[in-house]
């Protein structure tokens, strides 16, 4: 039970990070979203709001690690579209409403902890989307540069999204990036 109020808790953060932010995510919102009892909160995170964010940041970074282990030994054509999916996805469910809890936190953090754990998630999917897109057939040489670029404009066109309410922005940087990765496979610039 103790273990389940935790993990709601950690979920419920993450969810709230990137529909608030870090400074729009309070603990009393995390109590109420999660319904954990208030004493629990610095049972489980001894450490206060930053210990909790890093076990939210830690959840959405697995959370789309299992997304992308899922797709090993795909056409690197169909793991951007998976990748682009998931993006999409998270702006569909929301209604616009939510981006990346990484992001969130990338771009509020003052902790050298939170943004060392960013960091390491963020290197975590460009170093695994890339051996994937090498598996799937990119070039090696390529596959790093490209992932890199996945991210970016994923992340980049969930906020313009977000911003215009409207999915325009994100289909039009999804059918770039695709065509960027079709180029590579073919050989093209």
């Amino acid at each position: 039970m103790a273990g389940e109020i935790k993990q709601r808790m950690i979920e419920r953060t993450a969810v709230l990070l990137a529909k608030k932010g870090l400074q729009g995510t309070s603990f009393s919102e995390v109590l109420e979203a999660s319904g954990a009892p208030r004493g629990s909160l610095y049972h489980h995170f001894p450490g206060g709001k930053d210990e909790l964010v890093l076990a939210a940041l830690n959840a959405a970074g697995d959370q789309a690690m299992a997304v992308l282990d899922g797709l090993a030994g795909k056409p690197a054509t169909e793991v951007t579209q998976a990748f682009i999916g998931l993006w999409r996805l998270v702006l569909t469910k929301s209604d616009f409403a939510a981006g990346c809890a990484v992001v969130a936190v990338t771009v509020a953090a003052d902790s050298p902890a939170l943004l060392g754990a960013a960091a390491e998630v963020f290197r975590t999917w460009r170093s695994r989307l890339g051996g994937l897109l090498a598996q799937g057939g990119v070039p090696a040489d390529r596959a790093l540069a490209l992932s890199t670029g996945l991210i970016s404009a994923c992340e980049g066109a969930v906020i313009l999204s977000r911003a215009e309410r409207s999915f325009e922005p994100f289909d039009l940087v999804a059918a770039e990036q695709q065509r960027a990765v079709q180029s590579a496979i073919t050989g093209g610039c």
